[in-house]
């Protein structure tokens, strides 16, 4: 009882960031990226089958949190190494406990090394070989990229997972549990906020939990007259109150690391994408920092030179009359020239023209050297890991050489910082700034893929995956690319496949999704074998949850409130009037930007026997049809009105093509009495006749297929090569 005691009363002296730490999964709020259902690393927590990881992210994002659950979930030994603590010595203490148990238990061990980049080379190494031998399963955390922070012996041997700031929801959310929690938070009191006071906390913490919580607990504890006041007390926290809680935040800026980098970036692109606006922005961002304005300057002279080149030829004068007067003047008056550059660079006219000396000096040396908002980000350093710079649209390569894109954060599109005046120079670009910045609007609203994970042995599992796809018919895999033409999701992406087959629909998918969920639904027990032989060599925990059901009741054995970025199937409504109910079952299931796939044959609209048999038999075989491709079989009794009527019913936007293939097709006997007994046995015809009649010919069939997708964005083409036989496309 006294112990209890005691314990009561150090957890109430810990500051409220630390009693508010969540103790569960389904207390953790944010990073859904990674922790949302269905992702590989919740699985993984889950199952207790943890590889080592290494967590990447901004201060307060919660890597030490994602840890400490971790700690609660797993059957492991859970054990902690702070690096800016401890060294070399403290390391080998624990591997040596940790081989212990090991060895005297079977129990094994998670490391958890906080702020792993503090470490040197020499003390990373020393961590290396009990990481690859198993004694210690790794849990590293760091602010610092760990492609460069960290070995990458180490990298190459875990598995990274990058947090992002936590958005104002997550941060509302983290606020409500604690004035509603009574054991650790406030849920004693009434504690109540004037209209704006939470808002302004949350919105100054930027993303960061620690921040929020303790301005909240600051604001809380220092309202009443003391603290704490008898339960039930009612504790109004005022604006003025939360503005005195919580500063200013430092703007997040490191002159050696990736913020460095990523902001130079950004800011250069902005110039070179004329955009005055974001270029304001960035150069505040590196002012307010700190950032070296003569860096600054150099970066605005070379580019005066490079992309505004001779189609403003002063543009290099005032960007170097600018620095000159700068270092006569000097902070703070200095800032007016630092904007007056940026602005005359961002609305001058481009032209890199001048690039031709490099091509001369190719030609000279016989040697070619190939070589933020994510795609701003300075791709150089990782592009391979979180797939920084992609989706940059290069303005040089777009008439009058520029592009419409985004380049100021997506929380603040549509902000003007630069508004040109109606006299002199700026009389003649007051137009084009306007026209192009409602342009910007416009391409604000397109989406960029950002790779916030990454997994070793990704060409391994690629290889895999173009073996499960082998040896399929032409066609189909013809048909499958048209399906996922244009298709672009997160790695982390959780993915369902409806009649999943053999795989067909499936393997492209997971090559999409290394570090997401994969469901497949399937008809039969060798289906399931046939996916789960192909998908053997992966790991456990990667493989696609093979659920072997009719079609409908696949979301019977899903999680409940898992959503999927991508549903796709293949012939789910073959019997259209009976199989049209899974349509509304599969759009709840969606993500809100979800993507639906079907591909859906439709025998009304191919080849029918009559078409292929000798004159004196056509007329009993076209009076069969008659019945067979109206109402007495559901397998034929539709065509393309129906389909659409039923796909647009449940998905307006969507795009339906219905395409014929064209492929020699031989009867084998087998083959002829299945038509028979299924379709025709009330032809007139015996069924050894029918046999005779059809089997161990070829003939050349036509098959139309519709291709059904929401939510791609992409359309379909309609004029090349393999749209040579489209019959119709509904848009």
């Amino acid at each position: 009882m006294e112990d209890d005691l005691f314990s009561a009363a150090a957890i109430r002296n810990e500051p409220l960031a630390a009693r508010m730490r969540p103790r569960t999964l389904d207390e953790y709020c944010g990073q859904e990226h990674i922790l949302g259902k269905g992702r590989l690393l919740r699985r993984a927590i889950q199952a207790d089958q943890l590889s080592s990881v290494i967590f990447y992210g901004p201060p307060g994002t919660g890597k030490t949190t994602l840890a400490r659950v971790i700690a609660n979930t797993t059957k492991s030994h859970f054990s902690t190494i702070n690096a800016v603590l401890s060294g070399v010595k403290e390391l080998r203490e624990e591997i040596d406990r940790a081989r212990e148990r090991l060895s005297h238990f079977g129990m094994r061990t998670i490391l958890f090394v906080d702020e792993v980049h503090r470490w040197n080379k020499s003390q990373q190494d020393a961590l290396l070989p009990w990481v690859e031998n198993g004694t210690f399963i790794l849990i590293g955390a760091t602010t610092e990229n760990p492609y460069f922070e960290v070995n990458a012996a180490l990298v190459s041997r875990s598995r990274i997972f990058q947090l992002r700031k936590l958005e104002e929801k997550d941060l509302i959310r983290i606020a409500m549990q604690a004035i509603s929690d009574k054991e650790r938070g406030y849920g004693r009191y009434r504690v109540v906020f004037e209209d704006g006071a939470l808002e302004h906390l949350v919105s100054v913490a930027a993303g960061d939990a620690r921040s929020l919580l303790n301005a909240l607990e600051l604001a809380v504890e220092t309202t009443p007259d003391s603290f704490p006041p008898p339960d039930g007390t009612e504790i109004y926290i005022s604006k003025e109150t939360a503005e005195e809680s919580i500063q200013r935040k430092a703007v997040l800026y490191d002159k050696e690391g990736d913020y460095h980098f990523d902001v130079i970036s950004a800011f250069i692109k902005s110039l070179r994408g004329s955009d005055p606006d974001a270029a304001l922005y960035w150069l505040a961002r590196m002012v307010a920092a700190g950032e070296d304005p003569r860096f600054i300057f150099r970066r605005m002279i070379i580019l005066a030179s490079e992309d505004v080149g001779m189609a403003d030829p002063y543009a290099v004068q005032v960007a170097v009359a600018d620095a000159e007067a700068f270092d006569r003047i000097g902070l703070p008056e200095g800032r007016f020239h630092l904007a007056h550059a940026a602005i005359y660079l961002a609305t001058a006219p481009k032209s890199n023209s001048v690039l031709g000396f490099f091509d001369a000096l190719s030609d000279v040396e016989k040697e070619k050297n190939d070589e933020v908002p994510n795609h701003l980000k300075d791709p150089s350093r990782d592009s391979n890991g979180f797939g920084h710079g992609e989706g940059y649209l290069y303005p040089h390569s777009y008439k009058d050489h520029w592009v419409a894109q985004q380049y100021l954060p997506s929380g603040l599109q549509g902000k003007m910082y630069y508004k040109p005046g109606s006299l002199g120079y700026e009389a003649g670009i007051r137009d084009d700034v306007q026209i192009r910045r409602e342009a910007q609007l416009e391409a604000a609203s397109e989406s960029y893929v950002e790779n916030l994970t990454f997994s070793p042995g990704g060409k391994a599992r690629d290889r895999w995956a173009e073996r499960a796809m082998s040896g399929r018919a032409e066609e189909l895999l013809k048909l499958e690319r048209l399906l996922y033409d244009g298709i672009s999701i997160p790695r982390y992406a959780n993915i369902l496949v409806i009649n999943a087959s053999h795989g067909l629909l499936l393997w492209p998918l997971m090559k999409m999704n290394p570090e997401g969920y994969s469901a497949a639904s399937v008809r039969t027990k060798q289906e399931a074998e046939v996916i789960a032989h192909f998908s053997s060599e992966l790991e456990l925990i990667l493989r696609p949850e093979i659920i072997e059901c009719p079609d409908k009741d696949i979301f019977s054995h899903i999680e409940d409130g898992m959503r999927f970025s991508v549903i796709s199937g293949k012939n789910i409504l073959s019997r259209l009037d009976q199989d049209k109910d899974i349509l509304p079952m599969i759009r709840e299931h969606l993500e809100g930007d979800g993507i639906v796939t079907l591909m859906e044959s439709v025998p009304s609209l191919s080849s029918r026997l009559s078409g292929f048999a000798p004159e004196q038999f056509r007329e009993q075989l076209l009076d069969a049809e008659k019945n067979i491709y109206t109402d007495s079989d559901p397998l034929t009794s539709w065509g393309r009105k129906e389909l659409e009527d039923a796909v647009l019913g449940v998905f307006p936007e969507a795009e339906i093509v219905f395409r014929k293939s064209v492929m020699q097709r031989h009867f084998t006997p087998d083959a002829a009495r299945s038509f028979f007994r299924k379709s025709y046995h009330g032809c007139g015809m015996g069924e050894e006749d029918f046999i005779s009649l059809f089997a161990d010919k070829d003939f050349r069939w036509e098959t139309v297929t519709a291709l059904i997708r929401v939510g791609i964005g992409k359309e379909l083409p309609s004029h090349d090569s393999d749209w040579e036989n489209v019959l119709r496309i509904t848009r």
